[in-house]
C-alpha cells in the first residue's frame, strides 16, 4: 500500500521575483512590490568581480528591513548563491547563515547530494529550522534525478522545500530552441512536477525573458497554472500581476472550495469519505485540497487588507 505525500506548503509562491543583489534601486523598490517571494540573486545577474559588493548589498539590506516588515507585507525572502565549486559560493552560504532569510536557493542541482551537503551546513551551524532551501532544477541531471532530490528533500534533517525550473541554463545544454507554448520541454517539465507531488514539495515555474511581451507573459502563467505549478520565477515588476491572476485561486474555485468544506462539515457527513455535491460525488481527498485553497485565497485578503495600526 503507497503512501500519500506529505502536506504541501501553504504558503503563497504565486510570483517569485528575482531581484538582483547588485542592484540597490532595485533592493529599495520591493516593499512597495505585491510579489508573494523575493530571489536576491547573487549568482546569474552579479557580474564575477561584483560578487562582494552584491553581498554587502544584501547586508545592508537585511539591517535595515527587518524580517517582520517583510513578513507583515507576505513577502518570502531566498537568497539565491553561487555554486559551492564557483569561488563564490562559501562566502554566499556564509552571508545566508548571517543574515537568516526564509530560504537559500541553490543553483545549477545535480543529484541529492548538492542539497544534503548543505543541509548539513546548516545542521553544524545550528541554523533555525525555519531556515529552508530551494533547488534549481536548471540540467539534464537535474531533471533526470528530480524524483530522487525530491525524496531526498523528505529525510531526516533535510530542508528542501520547494523546485524551481530554470529552462534558459535547461535550454543552453540541450540546444532546445525557445519556442512559444514550449512543446519539446513539456516533458521535463512534468517530470519536476510528478517528483514534487510525490514528496509534498512545491514547484515554481521558469523565468519567462520578454518582460515587455505582456500577452506571451499571460499565456505562459496560464500554461504553468495547468501544468500544476505553485508559481512563477519572475524577473520584471511587470509580470507580477499576471502570476497573481493564474496561479491565485479564482472566485469560482474559492466558492466550489467552500462548498467542500461545508459540505464535510455537515454532521450527516461524519464518517463518510464521500459525499453528493448538487448531484456531484466529491471525495474526502478534495477536502484537503479546498482547505488549502481556502487558506491561501485568506491569506491574500490579508495581504491587501488595509492597516488598521495607530500612528
Amino acid at each position: 500500500m503507497s503512501r500519500p505525500a506529505p502536506p504541501r506548503s501553504v504558503r503563497l509562491r504565486r510570483s517569485v521575483l528575482s531581484v538582483p543583489a547588485i542592484s540597490r534601486r532595485a533592493l529599495e523598490k520591493i516593499a512597495d512590490l505585491d510579489c508573494d517571494a523575493v530571489i536576491f540573486d547573487l549568482e546569474d545577474s552579479v557580474a564575477p568581480e561584483k560578487k562582494a559588493e552584491a553581498r554587502e548589498n544584501l547586508r545592508a539590506f537585511f539591517a535595515g528591513s527587518p524580517p517582520d516588515s517583510e513578513e507583515k507585507a507576505g513577502k518570502e525572502r531566498i537568497i539565491r548563491i553561487n555554486t559551492l565549486s564557483s569561488g563564490f559560493g562559501a562566502d554566499d552560504l556564509e552571508l545566508v547563515l548571517a543574515l537568516e532569510p526564509d530560504a537559500v536557493l541553490l543553483p545549477k542541482i545535480d543529484e541529492p547530494q548538492d542539497v544534503t551537503v548543505v543541509s548539513d551546513r546548516f545542521a553544524e551551524a545550528d541554523a533555525p529550522e525555519s531556515l529552508r532551501i530551494w533547488a534549481m532544477i536548471e540540467t539534464p541531471r537535474g531533471v533526470l534525478n528530480a524524483a530522487a532530490i525530491a525524496e531526498a528533500g523528505r529525510t531526516a534533517g533535510s530542508r528542501l522545500d520547494c523546485l524551481v525550473v530554470g529552462l534558459n541554463d535547461l535550454r543552453k545544454e540541450t540546444d532546445v530552441l525557445p519556442q512559444p507554448g514550449r512543446a519539446y520541454l513539456v516533458p521535463w517539465l512534468m517530470q519536476v512536477i510528478l517528483a514534487v507531488s510525490a514528496y509534498g514539495l512545491d514547484a515554481i515555474d521558469s523565468v519567462f525573458n520578454d518582460f515587455k511581451d505582456m500577452q506571451a507573459v499571460d499565456a505562459e502563467c496560464a500554461e504553468g497554472r495547468a501544468m500544476g505549478f505553485a508559481g512563477k520565477m519572475l524577473i520584471h515588476p511587470n509580470q507580477i500581476e499576471a502570476a497573481n491572476r493564474h496561479f491565485g485561486p479564482d472566485e469560482a474555485a474559492i466558492a466550489e472550495a467552500e462548498a467542500i468544506i461545508a459540505a464535510f462539515a455537515d454532521p450527516a457527513a461524519a464518517g463518510l469519505n464521500v459525499v453528493n455535491l448538487g448531484g456531484r460525488m466529491v471525495e474526502r481527498l478534495h477536502l484537503v485540497q479546498a482547505e488549502r485553497l481556502v487558506h491561501k485565497a485568506r491569506l491574500i485578503a490579508e495581504r491587501h487588507r488595509p492597516s488598521t495600526g495607530s500612528g
